[in-house]
């Protein structure tokens, strides 16, 4: 009896998870390196990235311990310059860094609106053009931006991240779309709410937790680990028809209405 091929082997290719030092990233880049590809995570601090860079090696895979900042485009041409000196080639970059504020809309500055956006869009977009090159030559370069709730809904006194969240599924459609010639596919993770180290405090026995727990139909937060399987899908050659797509990973919060 023939073995089936697994489609979402991911051995052999490279993948960049930017933003790939805490959080959800972290979990995707480890979940990369699980199924077979080399991961590169990065972030800003030199440590963070040493700490999930032993994870990766200890899957039996390599990396790169290079930090980036993503406001910065030399950083993050410097961070590609590095993959490309060890591995020769990129098959997957994630774009999984991201910044928030809690504040009423009135009283935000156009510089803390504008640090918002450099962030979560405007360091997507250095991030998607600088690694175009390597990505178009691999011939299956995937790219998978992770978006958000608030691309989609309104959170109290996030304007600023919501609003530049929306401009990631913007983004991921248009690139989705020009790239689709290139051979890259380009797609979006929207998770739902899964506890961190950054925000558990505010969810957890909160109202504001309450009440996004009342909003999901599967009346829990989410895991991390089932968040990696749909970044693991969207890497690998399962998703070789899909683009300017999003996955909401998020217990049926984006679909529900009435809940009782």
């Amino acid at each position: 009896m023939k073995q089936t091929e697994n489609i979402t082997d991911l051995s052999g290719r490279t993948a960049v998870v930017i933003g790939g030092t805490s959080g959800l990233g972290r979990a995707i880049a480890v979940a990369l390196a699980g199924s077979g590809a080399n991961v590169v995570p990065s972030g800003r601090r030199l440590e963070r990235v040493e700490a999930v860079c032993a994870d990766i090696e200890r899957v039996g895979r390599e990396t790169v311990q290079q930090i980036v900042d993503v406001s910065d485009r030399q950083s993050i041409d410097a961070l590609r310059d590095a993959v490309l000196k060890k591995f020769s080639g990129v098959d997957i970059l994630v774009n999984a860094a991201g910044q928030t504020a809690r504040k009423p809309t009135i009283e935000v500055s156009e510089i803390e609106w504008s640090e918002i956006f450099d962030t979560n869009l405007n360091g997507m977009l250095r991030a998607c053009q600088a690694f175009y090159e390597p990505l178009k030559k691999s011939g299956r370069g995937r790219i998978i931006n992770v978006a958000s709730l608030a691309s989609y809904v309104a959170f109290h006194e996030v304007a600023a991240y919501g609003a530049s969240k929306a401009g990631v599924l913007a983004l991921t459609r248009s690139l989705g779309c020009e790239w689709a010639k290139d051979g890259i596919n380009v797609n979006a993770l929207v998770p739902g709410v899964f506890p961190t180290e950054l925000n558990a405090e505010l969810l957890n026995g909160t109202d504001r937790g309450r009440e996004i727990l009342m909003r999901t139909p599967m009346q829990r937060f989410g895991k991390p680990e089932e968040l990696t399987g749909a970044a693991v899908f969207l890497a690998s050659d399962a998703a070789s028809f899909i683009t300017g797509q999003t996955i909401a990973v998020d217990g049926g919060y984006l679909a529900s209405g009435v809940n009782s």
